[in-house]
Parts: structure tokens; C-alpha cells; sequence
């Protein structure tokens, strides 16, 4: 395949979106959206750019569906009724008890802060519960992603193309100023949401992306997680 590197840079050079280290640098995760839907040519283009992830073997495993409008407040109802009868039908498990020591304190860390900005204290179950079922109202995103995969194997190195492509998409958002959250307690909910969509059984369910233009007076953005520094993270050998 030939590539027009002059073809490149004129795209380049026209193009409005922020650099990757800005675009890297302004991307959160977003707890609360705007209610104006995001153009469908925009959005094809976050998934154009999200389909140049990188996968083992290039399976590209990735499995999209896209829920916006009328569809989206309809799962929205089934989402809020499943999660009320604690009826979870999970394809992979989640538990943060087995979060041990600096992960559990980042863990910890977040947690705090978002109840804090929610004005809802631990003692609070109530309000927990409430802001926890925030999740599936979707933060008021007017669109959702949600990502299927194929089972293959132990599902490792699935799992790591699927992050991959959700970062990608979630960096392409940010590229264009529009916010976005990956969410696992999506994948809680696998079974209705298949049948919901009518996605065969055979693709499994590991999070959705609520994503839409950030709403800035909402509470649960006015959070900002540090990050550790690189040294604590990497080690170099040579």
C-alpha cells in the first residue's frame, strides 16, 4: 500500500484538532454532559480515528454499537430497573475489594473526591446509590458506545486491544473538545443489553463510552486526579 505523505501533511495542516500531547493532556473522564447531540459526521470521524488502534495479530476484535435518541433513553429505563432488582449479568468480573495497596489508595482517592464534589458522605447510602445510578443515565451523554469483543482464549490480550481502541476513541474526543467516560458498570448489564441491541451471544460486553460536549457546571467535573510521576511507574534499564 502507498501512502501520500504530501496528501498527509495537507490534512494535517488543515486540520482544527488539538496536538496529541494536548489532546492527551486534556482528556478525563467526564461525569456529567451537555444535552446537544454530537453531529453524525463527527462522530464517524472519532470512529475512523479509533479504528487505526492498534491488535494483536491485527484481529482489530473491537465490536461497536453506538446508542443515541430515543434508543438511548430506552435502554437508560432498562439499564435503571436491572441495577434497582440487582440483577447483574456481568461477561467479566469487577470487584475493587481486590484492589490492594497504591491502587487501592488511588482507588480510594477518586472515590472521595467524587462523592465530595456530589455533596454525598460516606454514611450517605442513599445518596450513594443515587449518584451511583448516574451511571446508567449515561451522565446525560446523548450518545454511548458500547464495546463488544470476541472471547478468545483467557481474553487477555482481547481485553488490552479493546483498551487500546477505547483510548484511541476517547483521544479523538478530546481532539475535538468533546468529552467522554469509559464505564464498566456498563458491562454489568451484558445479557439485556445484548438482547436489547440484538448483538448475537458470542460478543461479550467489557464497557460502554458515554460521550458527548462536557458540561462544565456539572459537579462531578470539577474533579482532577493527578497522575504519578513517570519515575514511579517506569523503570529503565541500560
Amino acid at each position: 500500500m502507498t501512502i501520500n505523505t504530501m496528501q498527509r501533511a495537507s490534512e494535517a495542516a488543515s486540520d482544527e484538532t488539538l496536538s496529541f500531547k494536548e489532546a492527551t493532556r486534556a482528556r478525563r473522564s467526564i461525569r456529567g454532559f451537555l444535552d446537544t447531540p454530537v453531529p453524525d459526521t463527527v462522530i464517524r470521524e472519532v470512529l475512523e480515528d479509533a479504528q487505526y488502534a492498534p491488535s494483536n495479530c491485527n484481529t482489530q476484535p473491537w465490536n461497536t454499537h453506538v446508542v443515541s435518541g430515543e434508543k438511548l433513553k430506552e435502554l437508560s429505563r432498562i439499564l435503571h430497573a436491572k441495577n434497582d432488582d440487582g440483577a447483574f449479568t456481568p461477561d467479566f468480573s469487577f470487584d475493587q475489594n481486590d484492589f490492594y495497596g497504591d491502587y487501592r489508595l488511588r482507588n480510594d482517592a477518586l472515590g472521595k473526591a467524587y462523592y465530595e464534589a456530589m455533596n454525598v458522605m460516606r454514611a450517605d447510602k442513599e445518596g450513594r446509590r443515587r449518584v451511583g445510578g448516574m451511571n446508567y443515565s449515561f451522565f446525560n451523554a446523548p450518545h454511548v458506545a458500547l464495546l463488544f469483543m470476541p472471547s478468545f482464549g483467557d481474553n487477555v490480550r482481547v481485553a488490552g486491544d479493546m483498551g487500546m481502541y477505547g483510548q484511541t476513541l476517547l483521544l479523538s474526543l478530546s481532539a475535538r473538545g468533546l468529552g467522554g467516560i469509559p464505564q464498566t458498570s456498563l458491562g454489568f448489564f451484558a445479557e439485556p443489553i445484548r438482547e436489547f441491541l440484538g448483538v448475537p451471544n458470542d460478543l461479550k460486553l467489557l464497557f460502554g463510552i458515554s460521550f458527548g460536549y462536557p458540561d462544565d457546571s456539572a459537579p462531578g467535573n470539577r474533579i482532577f486526579m493527578d497522575r504519578v510521576p513517570v519515575d514511579t511507574s517506569v523503570t529503565f534499564h541500560g
